[in-house]
């Protein structure tokens, strides 16, 4: 949904196999259609969702390496339950008409992505954060009592990504210096869409057609306004995380803790250092320095220092 929040498109390469001959023209378009009701229904979220602070700053260039993985992995896990549960139902009256895993399905580029951040071995260095978990949960809870409910959820993510993917791409490329080849960066790029504005019409237009009763179209626009609270409570999580960060990790590191704030939510409490080792790096260190004897060392490695600086200055 981060993408959402800006109203630019551009075409990628051309594609094959979809052809999007059926698009309707938006004018043909009617109040009570999904389209039109979703639009407006999730107005308020829009806004609110452009205006977190996560989000501003992305759209600025003020986003951490750090910060933007994490985000990345979100997304990951994100993806991950939300096409597990269109496979799942992609024959469903209700959801059949939008299943398109050649032209949006982005588990696998966020794969790509996480390889490329973290290494061969990313899954195994990477975590589902609260926020995020609170999300899937819904999305499997849809998917399997009320997948008519779905479509929010493809709505929300897939149609926003579309609309400002390609922006989004260009500033994290720009902000985090990430290799002009796309490495990092693969989510944003569908290979397999043409034309992103033609694909929305006729994603909106396939949304339109499908046979839904005013309650169900009123219940669809309520999941997608609570996907869009989930999202946003997935931003407020990155920017506690953020609050954390008093600089860039290293590559291939976590970033430094500066012993402020709660221990718990420092990234490399617990489960970083490995089970049974719950110290943070910045507490283990300033404990370290408050013992006499490292105190003792410490001043004579100054002095020795000191010593042979003032010898190579004669």
């Amino acid at each position: 949904m981060l993408s959402d929040v800006m109203e630019t498109s551009e075409g990628i390469d051309e594609a094959e196999g979809l052809h999007y001959e059926e698009m309707e023209e938006e004018n043909d378009v009617s109040p009570t259609d999904l389209s039109e009701l979703l639009k407006e229904g999730t107005k308020e979220s829009h806004d609110r969702a452009e205006n977190t602070q996560f989000v501003k700053d992305f759209l600025k260039g003020q986003i951490k390496k750090e910060l933007f993985k994490l985000a990345t992995v979100a997304l990951y896990f994100t993806y991950s339950a939300l096409e597990e549960e269109m496979d799942n139902n992609k024959d469903h009256p209700a959801f059949a008409p939008l299943y398109f895993p050649l032209e949006l399905h982005r588990k696998e580029e966020l794969a790509k992505d996480l390889e490329y951040f973290y290494g061969e071995d990313w899954k195994e260095k990477i975590q589902c954060s609260e926020a995020t978990k609170c999300y899937i949960d819904r999305i499997h809870q849809v998917g399997q009592h009320e997948p008519e409910l779905l479509v929010a959820h493809a709505y929300t993510r897939y149609m926003g990504d579309l609309s400002g993917g390609q922006v989004l791409k260009k500033v994290a490329q720009r902000a985090l210096k990430l290799p002009s080849s796309g490495e990092g960066i693969q989510f944003y790029v569908f290979e397999n869409i043409s034309n992103a504005q033609q694909f929305k019409q006729f994603y909106r237009a396939r949304m339109n057609a499908v046979d839904l009763d005013k309650k169900t179209k009123e219940k669809i626009v309520e999941e997608a306004n609570a996907a869009f609270k989930f999202n946003m409570q997935v931003f407020d999580e990155l920017d506690k995380i953020g609050a954390l960060l008093t600089e860039e990790a290293q590559d291939g590191g976590l970033p430094v803790h500066d012993g402020k704030g709660n221990l718990h939510k420092c990234p490399y409490y617990a489960t970083k250092l490995g089970k049974g080792d719950a110290s943070c790096p910045y507490h283990i260190a300033m404990a370290m320095l408050k013992q006499p004897t490292m105190q003792f060392i410490l001043a004579a490695c100054i002095a020795m220092a000191a010593g042979v600086a003032a010898w190579y200055v004669m």
